[in-house]
């Protein structure tokens, strides 16, 4: 009894937590509305995307080779879109990627063929590698100290829930899509109609967009002060090093598994598309609810504490998921795993943020970037050929290894000192 949190002690942690968010400020209040509906949007999409081009015919292979080269155009486009986001400002560079992102969706209904969905799946990773290296310094230059591991955990969690949400409709659409044209649930035309669905959903989140104000410590910028990413990595290759090569490793591993999850719970359990929906919503909910308790633990142990911890306990979830022989088990598995290993994400994106200079976050941000989409721009091709071959086994064996990996480097860099940080990290914004 010892052990659990009294109720004085639970309600003062409420209490505290709800102090941090009343200091949201204008701008991050709106950005997370955008972030739900997005959420709702891209829950639906990620879901039903694979379903989607096998329903045309096509094949696991190609599946990786769509997925490879949203990645690898996110990944060779994040240093000029870096660039980009600091000449055109934030709220340009979202209101550009949101654009972009739901003109791609709708693309890939109109023009399903395979020149088609390879341009459209490329045009999404330039609006991906856009809003991506604009997230964190858009965050960063609207909050303080204070409450920004708390919006940055904030915003991914409401994010994920309302993912969550979207999963649930998403394992539903199909069925009622189908039902609507009197096609298949699991047909091209029901799946193009779902999608028709998320296209329209994503264009409204890019009205919340148009009333960002423009922060006022970018007043005097009009992004002249940004430096070279290459510059910059000449000035800090150990630090660029340290922060991002265990991302680099960790991306290896999730690029082979993380896109083809709905593939393996319908192979190995012959899951409906309902069933797997149901799972992703559930996941998604587990998972938002993960990223917000991620704050106060950041605060009590230290933001590389929870890092290491939280992701070295989802490994022998991970491997349960993969080899367990029935649905429950690594349906459960599943769950915890996904809250664990991804709790952790905004805590090390805000933790890479304090680490440079204010000029340099849009530098940092995009090398950080281009770190992550380099194994889920290769790792997809090579995922989808071992499956067609070997199966699902070799490609759980394949993320353990780089996961156990990457938590090490984590561990080695910057783990065993999780409170001390560069001279860098605690300038005023």
């Amino acid at each position: 009894m010892g052990l659990l949190p009294s109720p004085t002690a639970v309600t003062r942690g409420l209490r505290s937590y709800a102090a941090k968010l009343r200091l949201f400020r204008y701008n991050a209040r709106l950005y997370l509305l955008v972030t739900v509906l997005s959420g709702l949007a891209f829950g639906v999409f990620r879901l039903l995307f694979n379903f989607y081009v096998l329903s045309l015919g096509y094949n696991e292979a190609l599946l990786g080779g769509l997925l490879t080269v949203a990645s690898l155009v996110s990944m060779v486009s994040a240093l000029p879109a870096g660039y980009l986001s600091d000449r055109m400002g934030r709220k340009s560079a979202l209101l550009v990627s949101s654009l972009t992102m739901s003109t791609a969706v709708l693309g890939m209904i109109l023009w399903p063929t395979i020149i088609g969905l390879y341009v459209m799946n490329a045009i999404m990773g330039l609006a991906q590698s856009l809003a991506g290296v604009t997230f964190g310094p858009f965050l960063m230059e609207n909050s303080k100290e204070t409450e920004r591991t708390y919006l940055f955990s904030f915003s991914m969690g409401l994010q994920t829930i309302a993912g969550f949400a979207g999963n649930w409709l998403g394992g539903h659409l199909p069925t009622w899509t189908g039902r609507a044209i009197q096609a298949d649930p699991t047909s091209a035309a029901a799946y193009s109609w779902a999608l028709t669905a998320v296209a329209l959903t994503s264009f409204l989140a890019i009205i919340p967009i148009f009333f960002l104000r423009r922060p006022y410590k970018s007043l005097n910028n009009n992004g002249r002060t940004s430096i070279s990413p290459f510059a910059y990595a000449r000035q800090n290759p150990g630090l660029l090093f340290k922060l991002i090569s265990p991302m680099l490793i960790t991306s290896l591993g999730a690029g082979l598994l993380m896109p083809f999850l709905n593939i393996f719970f319908r192979s190995a359990f012959n899951s409906s598309d309902s069933t797997i929906g149901l799972l992703f919503a559930t996941g998604s909910f587990f998972m938002g609810i993960g990223l917000i308790i991620a704050p106060p633990l950041a605060d009590r142990y230290g933001k590389m504490t929870v890092v290491v911890v939280s992701q070295a306990l989802s490994i022998p979830f991970l491997a349960l998921m993969g080899f367990a022989p029935w649905f429950g088990v690594a349906a459960a598995a599943y769950l915890i795993r996904l809250a664990l290993m991804n709790m952790s994400n905004p805590v090390y994106q805000t933790f890479v943020m304090e680490q440079v200079d204010e000029n340099a976050r849009a530098t940092v941000a995009s090398l950080v970037s281009m770190s992550w989409n380099v194994g889920w721009a290769f790792s997809p091709s090579l995922s989808g050929w071992i499956q067609v071959h070997y199966g699902f086994n070799p490609v759980f064996m394949g993320t353990i290894a780089t996961y156990i990996i990457a938590i090490y480097l984590y561990w080695h860099f910057f783990g065993r000192t999780p409170r001390s940080l560069p001279a860098t990290a605690n300038k005023p914004l």
